[in-house]
């Protein structure tokens, strides 16, 4: 897998939450320039072990004015308290979280803010506001962002929402917010994931007309079944990908549907495989036997997951520091990054296709 020549581009990302650098792989797929901020230690050793551009720290602590040749902002903040595997704290708190996002349109006092946010139960889930603060933050400084991308678990997406509308009154044009299934952009895997993307609409926009959604150019997958679909390609399985397992075989992931363990589901190696967490070298990987009784193999490795997750494999891509599989888990996979820059930035569909083919083999 080739590296991509930087092409001459306008946008410089400022990634927010930038985990082990799933969109930052994505720009730098797509020849453009980013940096990630990130306070977890082996995320950043990861991120250096690919020369990645990073900022160890809280993004709490910075703001636009430290990164001003930045013109993106980009972000997905930690969604341990709004996943339905995590404490649901995060979802519990819906109402004040909105409520502390209008008080950040309001330009209330940050002090005063921060200091309302340290009563939440969990004070990861008031890291959620953060992107909202620097869009805000940069519009005051008389330099806005000219597009702002956000990925999440879909239970935040009433809080894209509310972001929606605070953008559009503020000079942003922003598409309706929605949750997008990750095997539609190419992805081996079945992923939710809540986007929004806004371009500033105001003096001195250099993205002309409203942003849309990227277009899904995979099949959505459905139980043991493919339905033909004009134009758009059968998902990818996760046999396309992990090219050293002999087929057949099967998947059994330790993530339970809905969040219950006793939901586990098993998965084919002519489908996608489950969502890709924290605990996937917990799933077990199973052959036939003679006998007619399934035999276990050797679990998924780090960079099968990360393959799965449309990282590059070992000889492209060096997985670092300790909890490898958290950091997997914790990422956006670049495939679907790729799609959602694309969208965002409107780089055209030539240049979008061109870098995936260059990138991936499936």
């Amino acid at each position: 897998m080739s590296s991509s020549v930087p092409l001459a581009s306008p946008f410089h990302i400022i990634d927010l939450f930038a985990g082990p650098g799933g969109l930052d792989l994505a720009a730098r797929q797509l020849g453009i320039d980013a940096q990630g901020i990130e306070w977890d230690k082996d995320a950043c050793t990861t991120r250096r072990a690919n020369n990645l551009e990073t900022l160890k720290g809280d993004v709490r602590d910075s703001d636009p004015s430290r990164f001003p040749e930045c013109n993106v902002l980009a972000g997905g903040p930690p969604c341990q308290t709004f996943t339905v595997a995590g404490s649901g704290s995060g979802r519990q708190a819906l109402d004040q979280v909105l409520a502390f996002a209008e008080r950040f349109r309001r330009r209330d006092p940050l002090d005063d803010i921060r200091k309302a946010l340290k009563e939440l139960k969990d004070d990861r889930t008031g890291l959620v506001l953060e992107p909202l603060r620097w869009a805000l933050r940069a519009l005051d400084d008389g330099r806005p962002y000219q597009a702002l991308i956000l990925e999440q678990v879909p239970a935040v997406l009433p809080v894209w929402e509310a972001f929606a509308e605070i953008l559009r009154t503020e000079g942003y044009s922003v598409c309706k917010p929605a949750v997008l299934h990750t095997e539609e952009y190419g992805v081996p895997q079945t992923r939710r994931r809540a986007i929004l993307i806004a371009r500033w609409a105001g003096e001195g926009r250099m993205l002309k007309g409203d942003p849309a959604l990227p277009t899904p150019t995979h099949q959505r997958y459905r139980k043991k079944h493919q339905a033909p679909g004009f134009g758009i390609e059968p998902w990818v399985a996760m046999a396309d990908v992990l090219r050293e397992r002999t087929p057949p075989f099967k998947i059994v992931s330790n993530y339970g549907t809905g969040g219950d363990p006793k939901a586990r589901g098993v998965r084919l190696h002519s489908e996608p495989a489950a969502t890709v967490t924290g605990k996937v070298s917990r799933n077990r990987v199973l052959v036939p036997g003679s006998d007619g009784k399934d035999k276990d193999l050797p679990r998924l490795s780090n960079s099968e997951a990360g393959e799965l997750q449309t990282f590059p494999g070992l000889s492209d891509w060096k997985w670092a520091g300790n909890g490898v599989a958290q950091q997997i888990g914790n990422a956006i996979p670049p495939r679907f990054g790729m799609h959602v820059l694309g969208a965002a930035l409107d780089l055209g569909e030539d240049r979008l296709q061109k870098a995936i083919k260059e990138h991936y083999a499936y």
